[in-house]
């Protein structure tokens, strides 16, 4: 559906020129929910804003629905944007209009009849949950019904892709819940593409398929969202990943001794759980089979949009074969491990 090759996007100032897209590539399936990452000036929304081109790439092509959009002349472009919606961060609805109103804007624009604009307005109230703030105005709306509001809003002319520019980053962590569920469903009814820039791994894990990371003007990592928590690859998608689910064995619990023991070896792991694996008793199992000794020493839990997730810092002691078997065991019932000590 998005299909971004080599793109770059350099700013020119009298003193030097700025480069802020450094040939990223990126390619979004229709009916994905797909994730940009990166912190603060990273180039994240100047990439949204050339994929709709309200910015013009410096150079490399955006395709969308097999349109070529850097190919388009101005009235071409400003067509084939209608079918591209658009969900900003502070809301950018119109204040001396009602919710009625703001939301019919792009259809009065588009020259639809206005019974059928009447029509397209009051379903998509209906579907984000404002039919009632109809005749509202922003000034008497929350943050949480603002944003819905510009959710209808880009939703009017029936999008092809919809893209969103840090849409929860004003709002709290259970108005941000709300709105990522409502974006989930919408993508579920629908099969609308969703393309998603963020600064928190939260709403990516709540809410993508796949995420592309971004760190100074590059994408440095691309996949799916559980492979990038179960196994990032860069030390941004670790910073990403650590400050929403914790890796790493806290600095408060004692390491224990690794290696040759008495009677055998001790080995020191970290074991992620996903998907179905989450809720059998591998490790117990693994126990009884193997006659090793297991000891749980910090975990964590969670789910990854639908999918259950999680980390296990496990101790396993025994005989060297008795060891060997049981990691083999795990890694047969597609349980990922990782060596974190060793002999």
């Amino acid at each position: 559906m998005i299909e971004v090759h080599k793109l770059t996007k350099v700013y020119t100032t009298p003193s030097q020129e700025i480069v802020a897209l450094d040939n990223v590539s990126l390619s979004v399936e229709k009916g994905e929910i797909f994730g940009i990452i990166g912190l603060s000036g990273a180039g994240k929304s100047t990439l949204i804003r050339c994929i709709n081109m309200l910015e013009k790439p410096t150079k490399g092509s955006v395709v969308i629905d097999g349109i070529d959009m850097t190919a388009l002349q101005p009235r071409d472009l400003r067509t084939a944007r209608q079918k591209i919606g658009m969900i900003f961060q502070h809301f950018n609805l119109l204040s001396s209009r009602t919710v009625f109103a703001n939301v019919l804007f792009p259809l009065e624009i588009a020259g639809v009849p206005k019974k059928d604009a009447y029509k397209r307005v009051k379903e998509l109230l209906e579907l984000v949950g404002l039919a009632d703030k109809a005749e509202s105005y922003p000034s008497q709306l929350s943050g949480g019904q603002k944003q819905r509001v510009g959710i209808a809003r880009a939703l009017a002319n029936s999008p092809k892709v919809l893209l969103s520019d840090e849409a929860t980053s004003a709002l709290d962590p259970q108005t941000t819940r709300s709105i990522l569920d409502l974006l989930k469903d919408i993508n579920r009814r629908f099969n609308l593409t969703i393309l998603l820039i963020t600064h928190d791994m939260n709403v990516i894990k709540e809410s993508c398929d796949r995420v592309a990371v971004i760190d100074d003007s590059r994408i440095v990592e691309l996949g799916r969202v559980i492979d990038v928590f179960s196994s990032p690859q860069t030390a941004t998608s670790r910073s990403f990943v650590g400050n929403v689910i914790n890796r790493e064995l806290p600095d408060q619990l004692p390491r224990p001794p690794v290696g040759q023991i008495a009677g055998g070896v001790r080995r020191l792991l970290r074991v992620s759980f996903i998907g179905e694996t989450a809720g059998k008793p591998l490790i117990s199992s693994m126990i009884k089979k193997f006659d090793v000794d297991a000891n749980i020493l910090y975990g964590n839990i969670d789910r990854i949009k639908d999918t259950p997730f999680g980390y296990l810092t496990l101790e396993v002691s025994g005989s060297p074969d008795q060891v060997a078997e049981s990691l083999s065991y795990l890694r047969g019932h597609g349980l990922e491990m990782e060596m974190i000590a060793d002999a």
